[in-house]
């Protein structure tokens, strides 16, 4: 009898909590919502590349700072970006507009999408949701600066030093440079949030905090796999700078995965 209350009185309090946060909606209601949802986040984006769009001279500066610190170390060096077609700066205020826009748009993003799924979740799944959100968001910003302040700049000294030993006249264009940090930033800010997937994994049952540790040698040998896609220069210096903190990340996902784990086990012993 008391068991049965109990599952009466749990019925009872879920259907409580679901009420105070969904109200009951139809199909197009719902299809409603998901418009407005996605109204919010093209505004978001469009207000954010206009932005860009507007102090783009001053943008420009920024995403230059790798090239201008790498000519600032050495003297002698000249290089200076070259366009090779006639919309060449065209496409490249494109493609800072866009890419800047979705980047700064990218936590009200997640925000608006948040607001559309949180009445549908429990609370046990809220307290999980927000920190893994915020996680994903601080692991993405990580990698981005680590690759913007160090990596790239690391390359383009690579880069200037391979040509210089060949002897080759150094004719870089505002496309391949944009495209080359690009390509640093977002995989590299992409490739930081594995450790996030590895406690979810854990979290969700795929995997055993145990079974990682066994497979450490293996971790290294994908994470320099990855270091190596990643990384546009085929040099070690430049891997191993890339390999070196996705390694502590993967030690930090075990540490993690562990709490997670014991916190399940605790939980199970008191139901």
């Amino acid at each position: 009898m008391s068991d049965r209350n109990s599952s009466d009185d749990d019925y009872e309090m879920s259907e409580d909590d679901i009420s105070t946060r969904e109200k009951p909606m139809g199909f197009l209601e719902h299809l409603d919502e998901l418009r407005g949802t996605l109204v919010k986040c093209a505004i978001a984006f469009v207000v954010f590349a206009c932005l860009i769009g507007i102090f783009l001279k001053e943008s420009n500066d920024v995403l230059m700072w790798p090239l201008n610190h790498v000519r600032a170390e050495n003297a002698k060096l000249v290089l200076d970006l070259g366009t090779s077609a006639p919309m060449e700066g065209f496409s490249v205020i494109i493609q800072m507009c866009t890419m800047g826009g979705f980047m700064l748009a990218a936590p009200f993003m997640l925000f608006f999408i948040g607001q559309f799924v949180a009445p549908a979740l429990s609370e046990k799944e809220l307290k999980a949701v927000l920190p893994v959100c915020l996680s994903a968001m601080f692991l993405f910003l990580m990698g981005a600066s680590f690759s913007f302040f160090l990596l790239v700049p690391s390359t383009l000294r690579v880069a200037v030093e391979i040509n210089d030993m060949f002897g080759f006249v150094m004719r870089w264009t505002p496309a391949s440079y944009y495209s080359l940090l690009l390509w640093l930033v977002m995989g590299v800010g992409a490739s930081f949030e594995f450790p996030l997937l590895i406690v979810l994994a854990v979290y969700l049952g795929f995997l055993k905090v145990a079974t990682l540790r066994k497979f450490r040698r293996h971790a290294i040998v994908v994470i320099f796999v990855i270091a190596a896609i990643v990384t546009p220069t085929p040099d070690p210096f430049t891997q191993t700078m890339m390999a070196v903190p996705l390694y502590v990340l993967f030690e930090l996902a075990i540490i993690a995965g562990a709490r997670v784990e014991k916190r399940k086990r605790e939980a199970a012993i008191e139901v």
